[in-house]
């Protein structure tokens, strides 16, 4: 740190020895945190363990930020790809600031570290960057980097990527800037008991589904800048190397993905993260989400990211709430109620990392999560120039809160009952914004006090175009 701030430590509690009459008004604490605007992003709901979990991972996220780069906790205090993506959607949900996040990102294309996956989160973290502030400039400046973080170089005739078959060059590494002399290598979990017994083989079904994920955003990226032969390269090759995971690394017989090419297990993680990146064909998509379902939380506090992500994007909200708040020691109550943090932790008990941190972001999913998922505020364009509400509560009856765009402030309030739903809200000036709400009761459907006829999307119903101010919709 600076000589005007000075070393920073957390702590959970603080003693003061030979003052005996030391009175509590005469003691200061003094925080360090990147500027932050307390009330920009707000979340509360009728469950108030979800309420306790939200506090736990907002405040996760604002006190970790005084070192001006998101890293990965206080025992290295290092930036991590995998850490500052969950910090960033987080960030972003939390705070009306986007500095802290892009810095932290293109210091990390320039600093890459050792996981396979974690080289291709830099393509997943511009894309963030782009779609959350709609500002292209960090994209032109890196466009290249981006473009060998890709990993392109590994690539079988088929589309699925290795780093031992052949082994990764130094020209691999030496284009996505890794300095490091022993290759990068594939994670899929940290720390690796919770890999839900993954069975790793040269031809990994996670990091190739990183891989087909940096591919199919690379490919807009490059339409954004004005790269169309590029743009048609990346979707090609994003839709062979799907092709060829939905071809050679699919259990058959149960519809589900084995963990890589030669596999005979099928791990939580090998199925999540193709759901969760979409991925997996319509048809196997029931399939994956009842085996993941079965699976509960077999995955670290990185993982549940995307295990959340898959549950709420495929009809499965009330499983995912649940397991924010289930018993056991796999759980963010437990963090709470147990263990008695006041911050997310790095693993999800000491019992499955005996080093861990007790200040860890990566762990905080549900900052981004019950904002993006649950009140369901997300971009629908670039920069919110156009705004996608589509709430997700499960069996929540009521929730509310506050998403701050590069547009302006998104608030919401949101009643949901059996047989009937009521949202009233708010979009910002200069944009619009498309509204998905359950089916309830006969289906009738009221905009600001008029029937109307919204375009069925499943089980929800759309109505789009709405412009800027004040609106109310009613479902019964």
């Amino acid at each position: 740190m600076t000589k005007e701030i000075g070393s920073v430590m957390p702590f959970r509690y603080v003693e003061i020895e030979n003052a005996p009459a030391l009175k509590k008004e005469n003691v200061r604490m003094v925080a360090v945190y990147y500027p932050y605007t307390e009330d920009a992003g707000a979340f509360k709901c009728s469950d108030e363990k979800i309420n306790a979990v939200w506090e736990l991972c907002r405040h996760t996220i604002q006190a970790t930020s005084f070192g001006g780069v998101f890293v990965d906790g206080d025992r290295e205090r290092l930036p991590y790809e995998a850490d500052a993506y969950i910090n960033q959607l987080g960030w972003y949900a939390c705070t009306d600031d986007i500095t802290l996040a892009r810095y932290s990102h293109e210091y990390l294309i320039l600093n890459p570290t050792w996981p396979t996956e974690w080289i291709l989160f830099s393509v997943l973290m511009a894309w963030e960057d782009y779609w959350y502030t709609g500002d292209k400039a960090s994209l032109q400046v890196f466009y290249e980097d981006l473009k060998a973080k890709a990993l392109m170089g590994l690539r079988r005739e088929d589309g699925l990527i290795s780093t031992t078959k052949p082994p990764v060059t130094v020209e691999i590494m030496a284009a996505a800037h890794y300095t490091k002399k022993k290759p990068f290598t594939d994670i899929v979990d940290w720390p690796h008991c919770e890999s839900d017994g993954y069975q790793k083989e040269a031809f990994n079904t996670v990091v190739n589904a990183f891989h087909a994920r940096a591919l199919n955003q690379l490919s807009e990226l490059a339409t954004v800048i004005g790269k169309e032969d590029d743009a048609k390269m990346f979707k090609d090759a994003a839709a062979k190397t799907i092709q060829s995971m939905n071809s050679k690394l699919i259990d058959s017989t149960k519809g589900i993905y084995f963990d890589g090419e030669g596999a005979t297990h099928s791990a939580l993680h090998a199925n999540m993260f193709p759901l969760a990146f979409g991925l997996v064909p319509p048809e196997r998509k029931g399939a994956v989400t009842q085996f993941i379902k079965s699976r509960g939380m077999a995955c670290s506090v990185y993982g549940a990211q995307f295990l959340l992500e898959a549950l709420f994007e495929n009809g499965e909200a009330q499983h995912a709430l649940s397991l924010m708040t289930a018993d056991g020691d796999r759980s963010w109550t437990h963090m709470i109620e147990r263990v008695g943090s006041t911050m997310c932790l790095e693993a999800w008990d000491i019992k499955y990392k005996s080093n861990l941190d007790w200040n860890h972001a990566w762990g905080a999913a549900p900052a981004n999560i019950l904002p993006r998922k649950v009140l369901g505020i997300e971009p629908a364009e670039p920069g919110f120039a156009k705004i996608k509400i589509q709430p997700r509560l499960g069996n929540l009856t009521w929730a509310e809160g506050k998403v701050t765009t590069v547009r302006g402030p998104v608030s919401v309030k949101i009643q949901n009952e059996k047989n009937s739903f009521s949202m009233t809200f708010e979009i910002p000036k200069k944009t619009t914004a498309a509204i998905i709400v359950p089916k309830r009761g006969e289906g009738r459907l009221m905009l600001d006090g008029k029937e109307v006829k919204g375009v069925e999307t499943g089980l929800d119903l759309l109505i789009d175009h709405l412009e800027s101010g004040k609106h109310e919709v009613r479902m019964f």
